[in-house]
C-alpha cells in the first residue's frame, strides 16, 4: 500500500473526513465511530470506546496515530497497575553512577549533589508523561478494565487538565493535549465519573457486507469468493455458544493463514486444520467440529 501524507488533527473537517482518511490507512469505520472520533478531535476530550475483543478498538488508535503522523503511545492495562508505572519513576541505577562520579571527583557539596540526582535526566518517562511531553501524539489507554478502581481515579485526575506534578521537579502541563483512546473490553463496569470526561462510543461487530469490505481492504492478496466465506462463518460462529467468539482481527488471521497456504477458496477440509486462527479456546474448537463445518460454511 502506498505512503500516505499524514493529516494534523485540526485539518480534519467533518466526520466524513475522518472516515475518508482512516479508510486511505486501512481502517474501515461507519459514521457512528467516525462521528465519535471526529468529535474527540475537534473538542478534544478522550475516547472511550467499549465493545467485545477483537472489534477494532485499539487498531483504531493504531490508525488514528498514523493517519495523524503522530506517535502512538500505549498504556496497557493490567490489574496491579500503579501510578509509577503508567507516569514515571527515577533512575536509580543512573543515579548511583553520578553520585559515584562525583564522590571520585570529590565534589563536596552535598546540597548541590542532592539537587543533581533529581534532574530531569534521572527521570523515566512512563506512556503518561511521555504523552503529555510529547505533541503532537496518540495516547492508547488500552484495557482500562483490567486495570484497579484506584488507577482508574488516578488516570481521571490526568485526563481532567493534562498535569502532572513531579514533587522534585515541579508541574509538568501538556503544551498540547495529546488525542486520547481509552479503551474496554467490559469485563468490568467503568466508572461513571471516568465516562464523563470522555465521549462514548460502543463498537459492534461489523455487518457481513462491512466485514467482507474490511477483510478485502486489509488482504488486498485474498480472493472475494474467500473473503466472503470466511466473513459469513465468522457471522454464524458469532451466534454460537462460545467462549470466545471471533472478532474482525480473528477473520482478519484466518484470513491470512489461508492466503499464506494459498486457499482461494474454503473447504471443510482446510477450515478444520486451521481453526486455530479464528478460535483460541480448545473447547470452541470442539464445539464446532462436533457441530460439521459443512454447515459453519454453507450457513446451515
Amino acid at each position: 500500500m502506498a505512503e500516505t501524507a499524514p493529516t494534523a488533527a485540526d485539518e480534519v473537517a467533518s466526520p466524513a473526513d475522518l472516515a475518508r482518511l482512516l479508510d486511505r490507512h486501512a481502517y474501515l469505520c461507519d459514521e457512528g465511530l467516525a462521528t465519535a472520533c471526529f468529535l474527540a478531535l475537534r473538542m478534544g476530550r478522550p475516547l472511550f470506546l467499549e465493545g467485545e475483543a477483537g472489534v477494532g478498538k485499539t487498531e483504531l488508535a493504531k490508525t488514528l496515530a498514523s493517519a495523524l503522523g503522530a506517535p502512538l503511545i500505549r498504556l496497557q492495562c493490567y490489574e496491579g497497575l500503579d501510578a509509577s508505572q503508567a507516569l514515571y519513576d527515577w533512575d536509580f541505577p543512573r543515579q548511583l553512577l553520578h553520585l559515584r562520579a562525583a564522590e571520585a571527583a570529590g565534589v563536596g557539596d552535598v546540597a548541590r549533589l542532592e539537587g543533581e540526582l533529581y534532574d530531569r535526566r534521572f527521570l523515566l518517562a512512563r506512556p503518561l508523561l511521555r504523552a503529555l511531553e510529547t505533541a503532537p501524539s496518540v495516547l492508547l489507554v488500552d484495557e482500562l478494565d483490567r486495570a484497579d478502581d484506584e488507577f482508574e481515579a488516578f488516570l481521571l485526575e490526568v485526563l481532567s487538565d493534562f498535569t502532572i506534578t513531579v514533587p522534585e521537579l515541579g508541574t509538568i502541563r501538556a503544551e498540547r493535549p495529546p488525542v486520547v483512546v481509552v479503551t474496554s473490553n467490559r469485563t468490568r463496569e467503568v466508572h461513571d465519573a471516568l465516562k464523563r470526561r470522555c465521549l462514548y462510543h460502543w463498537l459492534e461487530h461489523p455487518s457481513f457486507d462491512r466485514e467482507v469490505a474490511i477483510i478485502r481492504r486489509r488482504l488486498p492478496a485474498a480472493a472475494e469468493r474467500l473473503a466472503g466465506q470466511v466473513a459469513g462463518a465468522a457471522q454464524r460462529l458469532r451466534t454460537r455458544d462460545l467462549l470466545k467468539p471471533p472478532g474482525v482481527a480473528e477473520s482478519l488471521d484466518w484470513t491470512e493463514a489461508l492466503v499464506a497456504l494459498g486457499v482461494r477458496e474454503l473447504d471443510p477440509g482446510t477450515a478444520a486444520v486451521t481453526l486455530g486462527a479464528v478460535l483460541k479456546y480448545r473447547e470452541d474448537q470442539q464445539r464446532v467440529l462436533a457441530g460439521g463445518l459443512d454447515a459453519l460454511l454453507d450457513g446451515g
